[in-house]
């Protein structure tokens, strides 16, 4: 038999039909900045920032985990390209940054384009919310590597921030407070040890009482994107640090902004943990030290602000429809 890329695994004729599916989700997502279309071997984007006195790039990366096996399991690829990017744009906005693009890669066992048009209108949901362009990306068919039905994925994003306006938690003080904002329940976080606990006893589809979903419904839920509250709140009020919580919880996060020094403070008793931790934690033993650790239980944002801004941080979280509340101090 003769030997053929497409025999040992790799069909070019996929990635074609692929490219020309995502071309009209990439584009929604362009702005003038944007010079080329997608196929070119590099992504031009504009660096004309003429509002910026002393413009910084602020850039991070970033994957989904293993969050992926659920959508596998759900045979659901959207929420997970939304996922990605609001995580990444998280993690510069905390910093200040605005993002300005979006850069993808996808590797997946074998490439199926209808699967692959699914994560990419997912990115190019969440970049419009944003605000940021997806100008480019690589997807990758390996078999042998990955298995025929799963994939996986990172991003990178690159934004903006003044020099002057970058947050970056150096003037935290004794007595400053945190004001933490709800997260959207798991986020990217945690489901190594959610999915050993939760799919040893429940399938994906089961419906558990007190939940609005199926359990792999309430599991791929969005993780939420701050920017447009960390937004709002930089653009009033002297933050002196975000974090971001994601893997390390709540006192992992938060102690890399704080000044050598210094230590935190959380009261845990100040919210109630969301259902889908509660399920977690009581179904597999977890103890209270093991949930704070490996999940956001319940707080995707903190804000550390001196004590005479907590009235107005609150008021503002209000009028946005935020749920926030104090959670501790800085000691």
């Amino acid at each position: 038999m003769e030997a053929n890329y497409k025999a040992a695994g790799v069909d070019i004729q996929a990635g074609d039909e692929t490219v020309k599916r995502i071309k009209n989700h990439v584009k929604s997502t362009f702005n003038k900045n944007v010079l080329m279309d997608i196929g070119h071997f590099g992504a031009f984007y504009d660096l004309n920032l003429p509002e910026y006195k002393h413009p910084v790039l602020v850039s991070s990366v970033d994957g989904v985990g293993t969050k992926l096996k659920i959508a596998f399991l759900m045979k659901s690829h959207t929420t997970v390209g939304q996922d990605l990017v609001n995580h990444c744009v998280n993690d510069i906005a905390v910093c200040g940054a605005k993002p300005l693009f979006f850069m993808d890669y996808l590797a997946f066992g074998k490439l199926y384009p209808d699967v692959a048009e699914k994560i990419i209108e997912g990115f190019s949901i969440a970049c419009r919310q944003n605000g940021c362009a997806l100008i480019g990306g690589e997807t990758a068919e390996m078999p042998g590597l990955y298995s025929k039905d799963e994939y996986d994925m990172s991003g990178t994003i690159v934004g903006v921030v003044d020099k002057d306006r970058i947050i970056d938690g150096k003037t935290i003080t004794k007595g400053d407070v945190l004001i933490g904002f709800e997260s959207n329940g798991l986020h990217t976080n945690g489901y190594s040890l959610a999915r050993n606990i939760l799919l040893d006893k429940f399938s994906v589809n089961d419906r558990i009482e007190g939940f609005e979903n199926s359990l792999g419904d309430e599991l791929l839920r969005v993780h939420k994107s701050y920017l447009k509250l960390i937004t709002e709140l930089a653009d009033n009020i002297k933050i002196k640090g975000f974090s971001h919580i994601t893997g390390g919880g709540i006192i992992g996060n938060t102690k890399r902004i704080i000044p050598e020094g210094l230590k935190l403070k959380v009261d845990w008793n100040s919210w109630e943990m969301p259902a889908i931790f509660k399920l977690i934690q009581q179904t597999g033993n977890v103890s209270d030290e093991e949930m704070r650790e490996v999940f956001n239980i319940g707080i995707g944002l903190i804000a550390v602000v001196a004590p005479n801004d907590v009235e107005k941080v609150l008021e503002i979280a209000n009028s946005m429809k935020e749920n926030a509340r104090v959670i501790g101090k800085v000691e």
